[in-house]
């Protein structure tokens, strides 16, 4: 099999263009136009492959979604607005009223949200855990849990769970293992391998690279047996292995009307084809960063999986080839201490998106979790004292630079 690089950037189009363009076209068009009645409709009725409206299927996002595929082994790929999108489709598409699913007590700001409030909402109930206590996780599981979820690193609290033994415990009880892996994208992990079996990603994050388009994905690695879930069991006995795909596409992903925009799609497969490169770059200047950190005076604790001190370096270093994600957080003394040198900074930027081309900082607990409860706050280990950095592809000693006459500034 080629590698990663050579599959982003020679992936085959579905058709030859027209002009024989080398990159694949922005199709910015709501409608597609048949040559006769009979063509739409069968279109429509599924009986001939043909886009109808760019609300549920385009040929620039299918692009998108076919490299998807290709780059991560994925049975099937959906495309959609955004990282929220993703998670909130998924769990639509899996779950109805009276369901539960087991989710991770650590959770980035809007998807505990997500979970601790909409979704509940909505009927479907939410049971947090400990991804590390498999007797925690047993004592939740039930006939009607649907799936666990977690995050492959967890925003902003960086615990690292070991995924193939959770894929395990997982799978010995008939359960899909949901796990969103913004932080740890193709090249540095691949999730199918790992026993992952429905990854979500925030296609924003490491795929956009300059931070120009928002967009998510959903990947099925066809690992499951959907006639296992009450939902999708009629769709199975259809459709088969694409059981979920059938119901994200033909319900939960057109009703929803969460669409992945062409233009962003674009941007996307631009963003892709350096994924690799800044994937390393990244993952690089923040351990690089965390060293420095933790040298400084200043500093009263950091965490970051790629030190010796964090409690889940070993499992970390065993599912991420030796890289350790782009994300750090430290703590100062006080808030106003956080305030004063994220002020100073001159280059690294204060920005809430992550995996940024540019060094981002921001203070969780006066942004993403300002909506939330001090009890909250404590429950999903927010302090505010602490910082979350997200290394960018700079060179290594000028964010040090800029980081020290913060710090003593």
């Amino acid at each position: 099999m080629q590698g990663i690089n050579t599959r982003i950037l020679h992936q085959p189009a579905e058709k030859e263009d027209v002009y024989h363009a080398i990159r694949f076209p922005v199709y910015d068009t709501a409608a597609y136009a048949f040559e006769t009645s009979e063509d739409i409709a069968n279109a429509f009725q599924g009986k001939e492959k043909a886009h109808q409206y760019t609300r549920g299927s385009n040929p620039t996002v299918e692009h998108f979604e076919r490299m998807l595929k290709s780059v991560t082994g994925a049975h099937a790929a959906v495309a959609v607005a955004s990282g929220m999108a993703a998670i909130t489709n998924i769990c639509m598409a899996i779950c109805r009223t009276g369901d539960n699913l087991v989710v991770s007590r650590f959770l980035f700001g809007n998807s505990y949200s997500l979970f601790n409030s909409t979704l509940p909402a909505l009927g479907i109930n939410i049971r947090f855990a400990n991804m590390e206590s498999e007797q925690e996780l047993n004592s939740l599981i039930d006939e009607n849990t649907r799936g666990v979820f977690c995050e492959s690193i967890t925003n902003p609290q960086l615990q690292v769970v070991d995924i193939s033994s959770l894929a395990d415990f997982c799978h010995s009880r008939k359960i899909p293992l949901i796990v969103d892996t913004t932080l740890t994208p193709p090249g540095l992990f691949q999730g199918k391998l790992a026993g992952i079996d429905v990854e979500v990603m925030s296609a924003t994050k490491y795929f956009s690279g300059g931070g120009t388009g928002i967009g998510g994905c959903i990947l099925d690695h066809g690992t499951y047996l959907w006639s296992q879930n009450p939902t999708l069991e009629g769709l199975y006995e259809k459709t088969g292995a694409n059981a979920l795909l059938a119901r994200l596409k033909k319900e939960i992903f057109r009703n929803f009307g969460a669409c992945l925009s062409p233009h962003n799609a674009f941007l996307l497969t631009l963003g892709m084809e350096t994924l690799t490169m800044r994937v390393e770059k990244t993952c690089n200047n923040a351990l690089g960063l965390a060293q420095w950190l933790q040298t400084q005076k200043l500093v009263k604790a950091i965490s970051y999986p790629g030190l010796p001190s964090h409690p889940n370096r070993a499992v970390a270093e065993k599912q991420f080839k030796g890289l350790f994600g782009g994300l750090l957080t430290f703590d100062l003394e006080s808030r106003e201490k956080c305030f004063q040198v994220m002020d100073g900074l001159q280059i690294i930027k204060r920005a809430t998106n992550l995996n940024d081309n540019r060094s981002l900082i921001i203070h969780p607990e006066s942004t993403i979790y300002c909506e939330f409860s001090d009890k909250q706050k404590n429950e999903q280990g927010i302090r505010d004292t602490s910082i979350r950095l997200s290394a960018g592809i700079e060179d290594l000693p000028d964010l040090i630079s800029d980081m020290e006459q913060a710090l003593n500034g």
